[in-house]
């Protein structure tokens, strides 16, 4: 399913740390209704973009750097597969 990912750091005043907690907005990209909020870290967040997705690493280096500097980054468009999705949380059974 094509997801766009919307994140935004939950301390964005902490500086000097490899990973950060943020908010991460997932939605259907189609544009029905469906966001869901999920807490998790930057170093896990991007663990799971290299790891579950087929995004380019120059995508994912340019989200990195911009979750990096501004604390906030999105990406549009992103396929993620049901497994990833119900991993977590966003389909509840």
């Amino acid at each position: 399913m094509r997801m766009n990912l919307i994140t935004q750091a939950l301390n964005p005043f902490e500086s000097g740390r490899d990973s950060f907690q943020v908010s991460l907005t997932i939605r259907p990209a189609c544009g029905l209704p469906g966001e869901y909020q999920y807490p998790t870290d930057s170093a896990s967040l991007l663990r799971l973009l290299h790891k579950q997705t087929d995004l380019p690493e120059s995508v994912i280096e340019r989200f990195e750097g911009n979750l990096t500097l501004c604390r906030q980054a999105k990406l549009l468009g992103v396929e993620l597969s049901d497994q990833v999705l119900t991993k977590i949380g966003y389909f509840l059974d």
